[in-house]
């Protein structure tokens, strides 16, 4: 599913605290998982795109500079954004 400006807010409010919070760091992860789940489906159908394979890991680098940001800072901000949306490390 595409990310639309509908889905956007929500997971502004879910994970950033509001709709106009959109820099914290817990909503850009929300939304690069986001992201990266929707590139990791179309890659599985188009094996040979490799601009969009590119973009994929672009996504996770910076999903994980932020991921280290966080656990840096507070790792029980780091601990409740990787149960919440299901990541591993």
């Amino acid at each position: 599913m595409r990310l639309t400006s509908e889905i956007k807010k929500e997971m502004f409010v879910e994970h950033g605290g509001s709709e106009k919070n959109t820099g914290s760091a817990e909503a850009q992860i929300a939304m690069f998982t986001h992201r990266i789940a929707h590139l990791t489906e179309h890659l599985k159908v188009n094996k040979k795109d490799y601009s969009a394979e590119k973009s994929l890991i672009a996504l996770v680098g910076k999903r994980r500079a932020l991921l280290n940001y966080v656990a840096k800072k507070d790792i029980f901000r780091y601990r409740e954004i990787i149960q919440k949306l299901g990541l591993r490390k």
